[in-house]
Order: C-alpha cells, then structure tokens, then sequence
C-alpha cells in the first residue's frame, strides 16, 4: 500500500510539473504578434528577385497568424549563395528570417561548390512565387540574332556569381553544345548586368528570367534592342512558340539528361526558404501564408499591373524537388558538374 501512494505521489506530482510548461507554451499568433520579421535578398536591390520580395513582403503578414511587420533586407554576394550560407548557419532559426535565393543556389552542394557550406534538403522551403522559363538575351549591337549565331561568333554575357544561373546556364550550354559565350562574372545583381548591357561592357545575358524582362525590360524587347535565342527550361512559355528549346538541340540521350537535371530548377523560378530547425508549427505557418499571398486579390492585381508572373509551387512540392534532386544518378551529377565548372 505504501509504495502505491508513493508511486501515485510521484505520478502527481509529475504531472502538475508539466501543466506550467503546456499552459505557456506559445502559439503560432502569439510568437508573431508585435514582431518583425525579415526577408533577406541574395541580390542587390532593383532586380527581379527584390521587386518579387518586396510586392510579397506588402501582403505576407496579413497572412500570417499575428500579424507581424515583414522588412526586406538584401545581402548580396556570390549569386545569392552568400545568403544562402548565412539562412543555414547564422541566421536566427526562430521563423522571424526567411530569404529568396537564386534558383540554382540549393543545387551547388550537389554539384560540388566547396563555397555552398549547407544541406539543401535540410532548408526548410516555403514555396516558389513560380515556374520559370529562363532565357538567353543578345544585344541589339552585337550581331547575334538566332542561336546558330553563337556557334561562330563569341557572345559576351553579364554573370553575378559562380553559383547562379547567370554563370551557370551560359557555360553548360557551352560544354554540352559547343557554343561560344564567354561570362564576365562579379556584377552583384541581374539590374546592374542590364546596365553593363546598356553600356556596352557586356553583349548579353544568358540565364536571365522571361518574368524578369517582362517586368523590367519589357520595352527592350519590344523595341527589339535585344534578341531572344534560346530558351532555358523543360518546357517552352507560351509567349515565346518561335524561340527555340535547350532541350530541342540535345543530340544524345547524356545530353538530354544533363539538361533536365540543370534546368529542372526552373520549377523554383522565385524560391523561399526559411533556415533549418524553424519549429514545425511555424514553417507550417509560413508556408500557408505564402500560398495565401500567392492567391490574394490585391496581390494579384499588383503583380499583373507590374508584370510580374505568379504560377506560385508550394513549400511541399519545393522540398520533393529539392530531395528528388540529391538522389539523381551521382554519375550523371559528376559530368554535369565538370561541364559548369568555371574556366580559369
């Protein structure tokens, strides 16, 4: 009898140790409510994944249970894998950070990039603003109308860091095709590669967003100072029937999977991601909020008016594409990264 009461003390008294922690223990609305949470840029202000941001940031927090005030912050650098870096190993993991990086920034790991110190898959993705199809661009000045063009004749393009898709996209096509780009990388943005273009410092940009030209530069291509030559995706945009795809000019079955493993980031046209170790509930939180924006009324109409595309991918979808990635076939991985390998 006695062991039973010291048994059922101990029980007791266990329990009413615990009812504190339980009855305190925040919810999502109330760890939000009067904070700010910040949106780190991996680029410089003015291109295409700032103005992106900072429409998302105007309407995200109405959307999120307490209501907290959203700031955009940039921190450029390294095609956006300075950011990158920091979301994964020095950023606050509470769920008051967030960031939008270059789409093709979560795949340097796999392909090597001694500069990428994080875990893809262990990010934690909120969603894609959507589905890119990018482009490369030739300046009107520059003699390159159509793609057979830069099989003889070199074009100069506008890169912003090894790990982005301006860098990137330009020099597999190169490997795999035997085309002639050279990059001249280190501008800290896609706005300031635009206005090498405009200057004459560089003939073009390969890699560059149809999203980002429609909301920046629709009147360049309007007034054809510049001209579209290839497309960069799994899949053709529809405003563009007559521009040739990368996938189209593969003359092997290696060529084509080469191909789909680089441009199948396209599917993270704008990507969100919040740092590893945010508590569930909170990604959670963060991931509707940024669905809900995604479907907004007053978004919306903000985005069209600005031209912005929104074919939104949620942060569910995000992490299969990301995990799917780091299973490929690690053969397939290693070409593919010794054909992006910069040329020194």
């Amino acid at each position: 009898m006695r062991v039973n009461l010291v048994v059922r003390g101990v029980l007791t008294a266990a329990l009413f140790a615990a009812m504190p922690a339980v009855a305190s223990a925040e919810t999502v609305a109330e760890f939000y409510k009067g904070k700010t949470v910040d949106v780190m840029v991996g680029f410089s202000a003015g291109g295409a994944y700032d103005v992106y941001a900072r429409m998302i940031a105007r309407y995200m927090g109405r959307h999120l249970p307490g209501n907290p005030t959203f700031v955009v912050k940039n921190l450029d650098g390294g095609g956006s894998l300075r950011l990158a870096n920091a979301l994964f190993n020095s950023l606050p993991k509470d769920g008051t950070v967030f960031g939008t990086i270059a789409r093709g920034a979560a795949f340097d790991p796999l392909f090597g990039n001694k500069a990428a110190q994080f875990d893809a898959t262990k990010f934690g993705w909120i969603g894609s603003a959507n589905d890119e199809v990018s482009v490369c661009a030739a300046w009107h000045t520059s003699g390159i109308t159509k793609i057979e063009d830069i099989f003889t004749k070199e074009l100069v393009v506008g890169g912003t860091g090894p790990s982005a898709d301006t860098d990137q996209f330009p020099r597999i096509v190169n490997a795999v095709l035997g085309t002639k780009m050279r990059v001249v990388t280190g501008y800290p943005g896609g706005n300031d590669v635009s206005l090498a273009m405009e200057r004459n410092e560089v003939q073009g940009r390969c890699g560059w967003s149809w999203s980002s030209i429609k909301t920046t530069r629709q009147d360049w291509y309007d007034t054809k100072k510049i001209n579209i030559f290839v497309q960069l995706s799994l899949q053709k945009h529809a405003d563009l029937p007559d521009v040739p795809l990368i996938l189209d000019l593969a003359k092997t079955p290696e060529q084509r999977q080469i191909f789909t493993l680089v441009f199948a980031r396209q599917a993270l046209g704008r990507p969100y991601l919040a740092p590893p170790g945010v508590p569930a509930d909170r990604l959670e939180a963060l991931r509707k909020a940024f669905m809900d924006t995604m479907k907004d009324p007053e978004f919306l109409a903000e985005a069209d008016k600005a031209k912005l595309e929104v074919t939104p991918l949620d942060g569910v979808r995000a992490q299969q594409i990301i995990a799917d990635a780091y299973k490929v076939d690690p053969a397939i991985a290693k070409k593919t990264a010794e054909l992006m390998a910069e040329v020194k």
